[in-house]
């Protein structure tokens, strides 16, 4: 771990860097698979099952059998904390609906807007080191409550060719439609232009690796949409005195060990505190089964002793965290100092664990920066908006003239006619 002491401003644009793979290298290897996807469909997914995930598939759809299967092999105890946690996110998204509103610009011109479900969407769910079944939840429940027709669900197989039975009890429990056995950019490219298994859908959801958001960016070049660029996790913390260090150092060590290019930023205005957490990350680290990944994962985090929490905040509105905990005292009086982070947790007992799981927020958030322009997935993430009008003749008497000066001012006089020719219509003296 990196470790600074009252760094001065200039140096910040330096500790604000996230660790990165060479770009060239993502970018050639993301062209050559969409590639080999678009060509080859199921063969080419079946091989980088082979090549990537060192499993073996027959086939790339998951069976009725094996989801049912899967509802077998998870403990009742499971079962219900996800259930909780479905209801959770239900309620909190379900909040988010917003109703029609007819408004009258001007006398006789009334405009509104509806909502329409985005048709076809995919979600991509991690698999690999770590199953995240709780992924599905905050993908699929605000699907549905959008009223998407079809969710098509893609992760990568283990070993055995098979796919983790709580992603698959998530999956039926949450209404998915399809599920594939297909992780990395090949499901991405597989979503983007369908195979003879995999329909293509109208938009990609889903976290993952660098590699993974690469090929969600590289997918809007065929026209599919992305919720966001939502890559490898981070979280910063901010402490003052009456922070406890243990319960930041944990907070802390749960986004290292995500995986090895996950980061990790701790600033405080107390020295004792700013001690005291390094120490309890030392110990507490020992004690994680992932603890290898969080190790990686530290070498490119930092540990930041400033000398106020304005300071503090400043510096985090430049980081634009994915995630931000406020371990300080009186912390409703900064939440209007938040500018830019993707979900933010309060106090020293909100822990981040409870919005990735079942607290209701949504866990797919904006990473690298990105909270400066991108919102977490939310309801609106499902929809599009589409605008309504109708005009009266006698609002189309009440604004004809200002359409038609300002058609005329910028040369656009078929525009400019379309508004006079139903002004000099002789269905107005009727």
């Amino acid at each position: 771990m990196k470790v600074y002491k009252f760094p001065t401003k200039d140096t910040w644009k330096d500790l604000v860097k996230r660790p990165v793979l060479e770009k060239k290298e993502i970018s050639g290897l993301i062209t050559e698979i969409f590639a080999e996807v678009e060509k080859n469909g199921d063969k080419a997914l079946i091989e980088f099952n082979k090549k990537f995930d060192k499993a073996d598939t027959q086939s790339i759809s998951v069976s009725k059998e094996e989801i049912e299967d899967a509802q077998k092999q998870i403990k009742d105890e499971l079962k219900e904390a996800i259930q909780q946690a479905k209801e959770n996110i239900s309620i909190f998204h379900a909040s988010q609906k917003q109703g029609i509103q007819k408004i009258e610009t001007t006398k006789g011109v009334v405009c509104w807007r509806e909502n329409r479900a985005v048709e076809k969407v995919g979600i991509y769910i991690p698999g690999g080191t770590a199953p995240l079944f709780s992924t599905v939840l905050m993908l699929a429940v605000p699907a549905n409550l959008a009223g998407c027709k079809e969710i098509v669900l893609c992760t990568p197989p283990d070993k055995k060719g098979n796919v983790n039975p709580a992603i698959l009890y998530a999956a039926k429990l949450c209404g998915v439609s399809e599920i594939f056995k297909t992780g990395g950019a090949q499901a991405v490219a597989a979503m983007t232009f369908g195979t003879e298994s995999i329909p293509a859908v109208n938009k990609i959801f889903g976290p993952g690796n660098q590699f993974v958001v690469a090929a969600k960016e590289y997918a809007q070049r065929f026209g599919v949409a992305i919720d966001m660029p939502a890559g490898p996790s981070e979280v910063l913390v901010i402490a003052d005195e009456q922070a406890v260090p243990e319960f930041c150092a944990a907070d802390l060590l749960s986004q290292a060990e995500h995986g090895s290019d996950s980061q990790v930023v701790f600033i405080t205005t107390d020295l004792k505190v700013f001690d005291e957490t390094i120490e309890c990350v030392e110990q507490q680290i020992k004690e994680l089964p992932r603890n290898e990944f969080a190790a990686q994962a530290l070498e490119n985090s930092s540990f930041i002793l400033v000398n106020s929490v304005e300071e503090a905040l400043e510096f985090s509105n430049l980081y634009a965290p994915e995630h931000l905990i406020l371990a300080i005292d009186d912390f409703e009086k900064y939440i209007p100092e938040v500018q830019n982070a993707g979900s933010v947790f309060l106090g020293n007992y909100s822990c981040e664990s409870a919005g990735d799981y079942a607290s209701g927020t949504n866990h797919t958030l904006p990473t690298n920066a990105y909270a400066k322009n991108y919102s977490g997935v939310s309801l609106d993430s499902f929809v599009k908006k589409i605008t309504f009008q109708q005009l009266s003749k006698e609002g189309l008497k009440n604004l004809g003239k200002t359409i038609e000066l300002m058609a005329e001012a910028e040369g656009l006089f078929a525009h400019k006619n379309a508004v006079s020719i139903r002004l000099n219509n002789k269905c107005w003296k009727t």
